[in-house]
């Protein structure tokens, strides 16, 4: 049973210890309106001449998007089509989100969340995304949130999402100084697999009903709050 919304912002509003939010970016920050799939599936066609199978995208590592798709033509893998692929990706993921500028939008309750967090000095907001580096600062840049983000842990950094959690901790020390432990860090995220990734490192999760996952849905995948929006979060 998720735990209270209201007990988790008593927690984020005290100042006595620093906390870390940990964003995942698509479903929870924001909806591109498919642009991500479509420039997936114009990459597999040019590299491996064909779109190849359904793409599961809810919480995927685009590292493991590429496995994947590496598995299914039967190829194996190596440094040249890894680069190729996602120079080619990020080409048409930034062409196709500057072709439709009015499709795709920040959701509910963002833009508030994180200008909150930046007055909050006892709150620092990273990411925790399946999106490569280059993949999520274009995206970011795109809806113009890349400025509330200096450092993450990204889907070019590993393709199993439970890795990401350590990788997240590690770079947060390097670039604040401080070592945030498991308990003060909180993954913020739209996808079982979001769920998955805090528990594995030791952190809790607050599931946003904002992608494809009910509340319900979250919920029993064991999330410890479940929010409709972002809104519904506050540090302060």
């Amino acid at each position: 049973m998720p735990g209270k919304i209201s007990e988790l912002n008593e927690c984020l509003r005290s100042q006595s210890v620093p906390w870390l939010l940990l964003f995942d970016i698509d479903g929870t920050l924001v909806d591109t309106g498919g642009k991500g799939m479509v420039a997936l599936r114009k990459t597999a066609i040019e590299i491996f001449g064909n779109e190849g199978p359904p793409l599961d995208l809810a919480g995927s590592t685009d590292l493991g998007i590429l496995e994947n798709l590496h598995t299914h033509f039967g190829t194996a893998p190596c440094a040249e089509r890894t680069h190729r692929f996602f120079e080619t990706y990020h080409f048409h993921l930034e062409a196709y989100l500057s072709s439709s500028p009015s499709e795709g939008r920040v959701l509910d309750g963002v833009v508030e969340l994180l200008q909150d967090i930046a007055v909050a000095p006892h709150v620092k907001p990273a990411l925790l995304t399946g999106n490569t580096m280059q993949g999520a600062s274009i995206k970011l840049r795109h809806y113009r949130l890349d400025h509330h983000f200096s450092f993450g842990a990204y889907g070019s950094d590993r393709a199993d999402r439970n890795l990401l959690g350590h990788i997240a901790l590690e770079r947060a020390l390097a670039h604040t100084g401080h070592a945030y432990t498991p308990e003060r860090t909180l993954v913020i995220g739209d996808t079982p697999k979001d769920i998955a990734c805090a528990h594995a490192v030791g952190a809790k999760c607050v599931a946003v009903a904002t992608g494809q996952f009910s509340k319900d849905q979250l919920a029993a995948a064991g999330a410890d709050w479940v929010v409709s929006s972002l809104r519904e979060i506050s540090c302060r």
